[in-house]
């Protein structure tokens, strides 16, 4: 058994969580190395959409366009169909959302905050994880190595000593400051952890994938993306990414009905190829623990969003941003032990309010579907008012789905051992869920956009250090609160946005923003201590309740 030492970071598995994971720990000089038990990356559709908030986090990697460029084209509409029977008869439902191109060109018209620097994009993981393989790769400090598993691991104080299975079952140990569990839903290291999924299991689905060239063109009713047919099978068709693949979802009995089903759907003779067929339960489940000493866990080891909202890739990509500036900062000296400390008391609140989230959604859903008939199609005034029932309840009750701008966007950190929140009420109903994003600029919140005059969203100007965005004049305090930042060896900056939105949107004041630009702080004017401001947000400060 061979010895290696790796300075940082081991993660085991690369799906998106941890290859995003491993690009940010990389691009903050953070040596890292990620172990996934696949031979390969699969072919497997699995998340189909990287939403705006997701989006604006890869801009900040510089990958963004790479991703759109990988994904569904931007001139393709992103609407919503739920049909009767098939893709051919006129659907009960049809509700339209723009491209993306449409939507870039009205967030840059939209200056008061209400929009993201990016909108989502639809680009299927099958496409997504390679693209970030290869950017991982290509990352300064990143090693990727497949056909190895962490199979055991242990702890001490000063760090970790993981053990790694190569294909051809030989093993190694891997010398680390920290170890991060990305390998989701049948984590090892949460299960070698001891820590429970607490939560609950819905439905059984079989899912297969197809390929089929010239469907979308095909389709009578037009191009979008999901067809949700009203049935007793729950059967949902998804687009993928290239326009040439289709997978569909539904509760039959065995797999060979699905390539009946799915001609059924279509409605019309096409030729097509079975691509996968398998099942999958669908799960909302959460983690009692994120963390055991010096071992992380993230994205689906740590939390069970089901497909409904699109919310699990993208939950767990927050897990990974939110985690990769604080071992940075712990690894490069100047975090303290309250900074990894906070990563559970920030994303596990999100992880249940998300799965919260997406149990409203699958509700929401299986309200108009438990409201199918055998008698729905027929042509007769009771069956007409059968499907008038269910129509009007699936145009309300379906766009909880996919109407979930302030799910993804409005999240706030309100009981963090790491923000300064001063009189800003940190009370936050539980159970509350804003599908609708109104910017808020509060301790903790996300910094809403705006666009400055040279037309950059303002996420741009920002690099890993704090930043105190300065609306106007020169404040008292702030060579005060520089120099408190140095003496810590923290980096920070002094900015004034260049926009003639910017006091609109934030106000008078002064915020502090934290490396993921999140509110750290904010005030009227400069605390008089700011080595107590400085010691709280990058947690030192071992007074902070």
């Amino acid at each position: 058994m061979n010895r290696v030492l790796t300075q940082n970071v081991v993660i085991a598995g690369a799906g998106p969580v941890g290859l995003t994971l491993a690009i940010e720990l990389g691009q903050q000089g953070v040596n890292v190395l990620l172990a996934d038990k696949r031979p390969k990356l699969g072919k497997l559709p699995k998340m189909e959409r990287c939403n705006a908030r997701t989006m604006e986090n890869f801009r900040r990697l510089g990958i963004a366009d790479k991703i759109r460029g990988a994904g569904l084209d931007e001139d393709m509409p992103m609407d919503v169909f739920i049909c009767l029977e098939n893709v051919v008869n006129p659907p009960l439902v049809h509700h339209v959302y723009p491209s993306v191109r449409t939507l870039k060109a009205e967030y840059r018209e939209t200056h008061d905050g209400s929009t993201a620097a990016e909108p989502y994009q639809l680009i299927s993981q099958y496409t997504l994880e390679p693209l970030l393989r290869q950017v991982a790769e290509n990352t300064p400090g990143v090693r990727v190595v497949f056909g190895s598993e962490v199979v055991s691991f242990e702890q001490s104080g000063s760090g970790v000593v993981t053990t790694i299975r190569s294909s051809d079952g030989s093993e190694r140990l891997v010398s680390s400051d920290y170890l991060v569990g990305c390998d989701g839903a049948s984590s090892t290291v949460r299960e070698h952890l001891g820590i429970r999924l607490e939560g609950d299991s819905l439905l059984e689905m079989r899912q297969a994938l197809f390929r089929c060239d010239d469907l979308l063109d095909r389709i009578p009713i037009g191009k979008g993306r999901h067809y949700h047919i009203a049935d007793d099978k729950n059967s949902f068709l998804i687009v993928q990414d290239d326009k040439k693949h289709f997978s569909l979802h539904a509760t039959v009995a065995t797999d060979g009905e699905m390539s009946a089903l799915f001609e059924k759907v279509v409605g019309f003779p096409i030729e097509y190829e079975t691509l996968y067929v398998g099942t999958w339960t669908q799960h909302l489940m959460l983690a009692e623990r994120y963390r055991d000493g010096r071992v992380f866990l993230a994205g689906d080891s740590a939390h069970l969003v089901i497909p409904t909202g699109g919310l699990g890739m993208n939950t767990g990509h927050g897990d990974a941003v939110d985690l990769a500036w604080k071992l940075a900062a712990t690894i490069h000296g100047w975090g303290g032990s309250k900074l990894l400390d906070s990563y559970e008391a920030e994303r596990r609140p999100i992880g249940a309010r998300n799965i919260a989230a997406s149990r409203k959604a699958a509700t929401g859903r299986q309200k108009w579907r438990d409201m199918w008939r055998a008698d729905v199609t027929d042509n007769s005034a009771a069956g007409e008012k059968i499907r008038a029932r269910l129509r009007d309840v699936a145009d309300v009750e379906q766009r909880w789905s996919n109407d979930l701008y302030g799910i993804e966007l409005g999240y706030r950190y309100d009981r963090s051992p790491i923000i300064k929140y001063g009189n800003y009420s940190t009370s936050v109903r539980e159970d509350s869920l804003d599908f609708a994003y109104s910017p808020a600029v509060l301790p903790g919140t996300r910094l809403p956009n705006i666009w400055l005059d040279d037309g950059r969203p303002i996420q741009d100007v920002f690099g890993w250090e704090y930043a105190l965005l300065v609306m106007d004049g020169e404040p008292g305090g702030v060579t005060e609160l520089a120099a408190a930042f140095a003496r810590a060896g923290v980096p920070f900056r002094v900015y004034r946005p260049e926009s003639k939105f910017a006091q609109s949107v934030y106000g008078d004041g002064l915020i502090l923003i934290r490396p993921d630009l999140h509110i750290a702080w904010m005030g009227d004017i400069l605390p008089e201590d700011p080595d107590a401001v400085v010691l709280t947000v990058t947690g030192n400060n071992r007074n902070q309740s």
